[in-house]
């Protein structure tokens, strides 16, 4: 059992990978909360948050600050500030940050320790960069083309 702890988003460790925006996980990588994942990840305009996919868990997002993308189930929307998204267990997602800045979104996920993920082949995830090059439940597979290198950072907070 972990510790109660407070952490001030502006000082919270934030990682950041070339291409798919920062984000700040709130746990330690080897000390993971048992029942629900949370971050806030922010996406420059065109940056994709992750590669298309579908977990067997549910996922809840919250658009604190900016614009994005939302690719849900093979359709585009847009989603602006304050604008919740709740994805059932199946629903294929990703987010691409866009307007004139970046965007922070609030990430919350179930977790389960039969919990799988899929990534399909998506069209128009592809256009941005966020499309798995082959369907696969394998995550290596699926990022097979993106960098694997992170550079440690800071979370510019609060949004502008």
């Amino acid at each position: 059992m972990s510790e109660p702890f407070v952490v001030n988003v502006a000082d919270a460790p934030a990682v950041r990978f070339e291409g798919s925006g920062t984000y700040v996980p709130f746990e330690d990588p080897n000390h993971r909360f048992p029942d629900f994942g949370i971050n806030i990840h922010m996406l420059s305009p065109g940056e994709p948050s992750a590669k298309y996919h579908a977990e067997s868990v549910q996922e809840d997002f919250l658009l604190l600050a900016g614009e994005c993308k939302a690719i849900l189930n093979g359709e585009e929307r847009t989603l602006r500030q304050w604008d919740f998204l709740h994805c059932p267990a199946g629903t294929e997602h990703v987010f691409v940050g866009a307007g004139t800045g970046p965007c922070w979104i609030l990430m919350v996920g179930a977790r389960k320790p039969d919990a799988t993920t899929h990534y399909p082949v998506n069209d128009l995830a592809a256009k941005h960069g966020a499309s798995a090059p082959e369907p696969t439940d394998n995550s290596r597979i699926a990022y097979s083309d993106w960098p694997a290198e992170s550079e440690k950072t800071k979370l510019p907070w609060p949004p502008g």
